[in-house]
């Protein structure tokens, strides 16, 4: 009897000293900041749970990415047993498994991040979540191996629960060196770490929207710290869905209230949703807070002439052109920028002002701005005040002289209208040479009405061979249309291709059968090929139908 419990205490006292060895005394405290984890999907049910812990003082904790995958939302249950809510994503790397993220409306106690990593041979501790005493697991580093050049991702042997995910692991300090990570194999003796450094050292930054990791957890991702960084966000955003966008902006503005930007943007917002009182009481608090407040006055103005070139049927008294010119002239007397005067250009253009916008014009054609936008809104003013065809010429001839050859994409615009110029004073061939310009830069994007324009060009210019290429061409993008037809058998006509003049003239009529032009062409189509008969019947087809020529040619052939 007195062996038997001999044996017992000896047990009992070797289990004790195992403990303690195992539970380090900094572990009471440490324990605190150690955390169980829930995602939840859509509807509310539960999508996973891990572990995690404290990083930061405000509620910054990280943990696996995994739980966090498709989730829309997730609590955390501290070592107390209180419950709260995720409150947005700080960061997330799928490869490594890891998240970085804050707890709302908590005030933490964060665990301390080693400065250095643990080498092979070191002796690490597993701190479990525990709402009592934890029960540290003690483990041996046998793999210390690096990643991206300065972290470390370790194997530790020491076989670890299965709800001891995204625990962390602790040097002798009570430092947190690694988070603990899915065992590949269950009935492994090994654990598997990746470096907490790495994990805590994740960010938000301007392009984190795009992150595949962050698109895929539906939980909201927090701003970046840094202005410039954050601005980038708005601005991509902006480009996604209105939701989406709209709770950035209030993220921006709650983050940055003493920046301009987010006030600016949710006035963007509010304007384009009709909303423009609260569009205006957005820019004033715009201005107030302002560090640039020239920068803030242009937008106030692009805002309202948006609103009254795009909008003039919303009513809004507090807005007009002569607010939208007044906050432009405070913009450039702040700050006499190119920019500015160009916006008060275009608002007097709107405004019918044209002898004054050619003016601004002008004055802007001898600034650093000088472009070809410049010359053409130029010419569109002179185009108003009724100038003579050299004077819009001269004009369309400075917008393209801003750009070299061989042109860019840019010129493209100029081009056309100077060659729509061209046209108009009957200077055909030039017409076509700014044409096939234009072509060269933006064949991918033209259409069979452009190849009808050219056309027509070339016919005036007597450049046949290339007018029958491009109405052929006009044809093969929109064959429904019966005037290209006309237009093609008219021109084999001119050519003496009766035969195929004959096909296109037929191919009009058979499409629109009350085209009076259509028969007018095939008639004398037919006469001029010697069938006289039905050359006749065809002009008087057309007479009925109203073509004013036909009844003089009728005259003629009979």
């Amino acid at each position: 009897m007195m062996k038997r419990l001999y044996t017992t205490l000896l047990f009992l006292a070797l289990a004790s000293i195992n403990f303690y060895a195992q539970t380090p005394g900094w572990a009471s405290k440490a324990v605190k900041s150690v955390f169980t984890l829930t995602t939840f999907r859509e509807d509310g049910s539960i999508l996973s749970s891990a572990n995690g812990f404290f990083v930061g003082n405000n509620g910054e904790a990280i943990s696996s990415f995994t739980p966090f995958n498709g989730a829309y939302s997730a609590v955390i249950v501290d070592a107390s047993g209180k419950k709260y809510n995720v409150e947005c994503m700080l960061g997330a790397n799928e490869i490594y498994d890891v998240a970085k993220f804050r707890v709302a409306n908590i005030k933490s106690q964060p665990l301390t991040i080693a400065g250095t990593d643990e080498s092979k041979g070191s002796t690490v501790w597993l701190l479990p979540y525990s709402i009592k005493s934890p029960a540290c697991k003690q483990g041996t580093i046998t793999k210390a191996e690096p990643f991206q050049t300065s972290y470390t991702y370790y194997t530790i042997a020491v076989e670890t629960p299965e709800n001891s995910v995204s625990c962390p692991f602790l040097n002798q300090k009570g430092e947190v060196i690694g988070i603990n990570q899915p065992p590949v194999d269950p009935n492994s003796k090994e654990s598997y770490a990746v470096s907490a450094t790495f994990a805590s050292s994740l960010k938000i930054t301007g392009l984190s929207m795009n992150e595949n990791a962050l698109k895929s957890i539906k939980i909201k991702s927090d701003l970046p710290d840094e202005l410039d960084q954050a601005i980038v966000t708005l601005y991509m955003a902006a480009q996604g869905q209105q939701d989406r966008y709209k709770e950035v902006v209030e993220q921006f503005i709650n983050k940055f209230p003493n920046s301009s930007d987010g006030y600016i943007a949710k006035a963007q917002m509010e304007a384009d949703n009709g909303n423009f009182a609260g569009a205006k009481s957005d820019m004033e608090r715009a201005i107030k807070v302002a560090d640039k407040k020239d920068d803030v006055h242009y937008s106030y103005s692009k805002l309202i002439y948006q609103k009254e070139l795009y909008k003039s049927d919303k009513v809004f008294k507090d807005w007009n052109m002569d607010l939208a010119y007044q906050e432009a002239k405070k913009a450039y007397d702040i700050n006499p920028l190119p920019v500015y005067k160009f916006q008060m250009a275009q608002i007097l253009y709107s405004q019918s002002k044209y002898q004054d916008a050619y003016n601004t014009y002008i004055e802007l054609s001898k600034t650093p701005l000088r472009n070809g936008e410049i010359f053409y809104d130029a010419a569109q003013c002179k185009s108003q005040l009724k100038a003579s065809d050299d004077e819009l010429l001269a004009l369309l001839d400075s917008a393209v002289s801003c750009f070299s050859k061989p042109y860019l994409k840019e010129a493209a615009p100029y081009l056309l209208a100077r060659g729509s110029k061209l046209y108009d004073m009957k200077k055909y061939r030039e017409s076509v040479a700014d044409y096939n310009e234009y072509e060269n830069l933006m064949r991918a994007e033209l259409n069979d009405r452009f190849y009808y324009l050219r056309e027509q060009a070339e016919v005036n210019g007597r450049i046949y061979k290339q007018a029958l290429d491009d109405i052929a061409k006009a044809i093969e993008m929109n064959p429904k249309e019966p005037t290209y037809y006309a237009e093609q058998a008219n021109l084999m006509l001119r050519v003496n291709m009766l035969d195929d003049g004959i096909k296109s003239a037929t191919k009009c009529i058979t499409i629109a059968p009350e085209d009076a032009d259509g028969y007018l062409i095939l008639g004398i189509l037919q006469i001029k090929k010697g069938n006289k008969a039905d050359g006749l019947q065809n002009l008087q087809k057309a007479k009925t139908l109203g073509n004013s020529q036909a009844d003089a040619l009728i005259q003629k052939y009979k």
